[in-house]
């Protein structure tokens, strides 16, 4: 199976069209021709998710987020970009970054989340995400038991008492608190993303909106799961002797965050 393949796999799946104007997804690294022995799916491309690849016997690495991002005018190893991309170079390695096509894909990064958050009845609105608690839980109840199911300290916004019932959330995964609003409208009690903006965390507490903090890995993490849960499943279903492995740590990220109840896929 070649690069072009795994490239098509996960276009299927998140559209690299629906990417935003401003956005890297894609092709990064390497050869669409390149023959790939083995996949290593991670939020970020860092010099440890290279070497778990390495490890794996990965040639293929496929993250959430894109590197050049911006303008590149130089390639120089004291730079840490750089670094990365002359080290993947070297390894003939490959890499595909599905970002925002992956945020608002059917099954992807914010699906994802919902699913571990426990949320039913699940309408989508681009990137946000608004479903249900049944039963209703009391606002301190949910904080503990989103921070369990995150692995992570979830951050309250606001003051708001620990008894008060929380019937409909909304979420982002990242960075997202702009859609608090949207969330809100569609009848959200409380609203979750990975990182807040202080002005946007004051007018959502004063509009009475529980707004939660998480992280942006913690908050982005299973959809990782999720994406090679579904390739690997993919790549079984037409007797393709391909592993995905995952990062054990996102890059950075203690290796106890990442400890896996199985992949929480929502793919359809």
């Amino acid at each position: 199976m070649l690069v072009s393949d795994l490239y098509a796999m996960i276009n299927s799946l998140a559209s690299f069209e629906t990417q935003e104007a401003f956005d890297n997804s894609g092709l990064l690294l390497g050869s669409a021709r390149s023959e790939v022995t083995g996949i290593h799916a991670a939020l970020d491309l860092t010099e440890r998710v290279i070497d778990e690849a390495e490890a794996a016997g990965a040639n293929l690495i496929v993250t959430h987020h894109p590197i050049l991002f911006h303008g590149c005018k130089r390639i120089v190893e004291e730079d840490y970009e750089s670094r990365l991309i002359a080290r993947m170079l070297r390894l003939r390695m490959n890499l595909i970054a599905a970002h925002t096509n992956l945020d608002r894909a059917e099954g992807g990064i914010n699906d994802a989340l919902a699913a571990r958050c426990g949320l039913t009845d699940v309408t989508a609105c681009d990137f946000l995400r608004v479903g249900s608690l049944v039963p209703p839980c009391p606002a301190g109840e949910l904080v503990r038991r989103l921070s369990d199911a995150l692995h992570t300290t979830i951050r309250v916004m606001g003051q708001f008492p620990e008894d008060r019932l929380i019937r409909r959330m909304g979420l982002v995964g990242g960075a997202d608190s702009e859609d608090w609003e949207q969330a809100l409208a569609l009848g959200a009690d409380a609203y979750l993303t990975g990182e807040v903006k202080h002005h946007h965390a004051l007018a959502a507490a004063d509009a009475g909106l529980l707004i939660l903090e998480g992280g942006h890995f913690a908050t982005e993490e299973p959809g990782i799961f999720a994406l090679a849960d579904t390739l690997q499943k993919r790549l079984d279903t037409i007797q393709c002797n391909l592993r995905v492995t995952i990062s054990s740590s996102g890059g950075y990220a203690p290796p106890s965050r990442l400890e896996s109840e199985g992949a929480l896929s929502s793919w359809k």
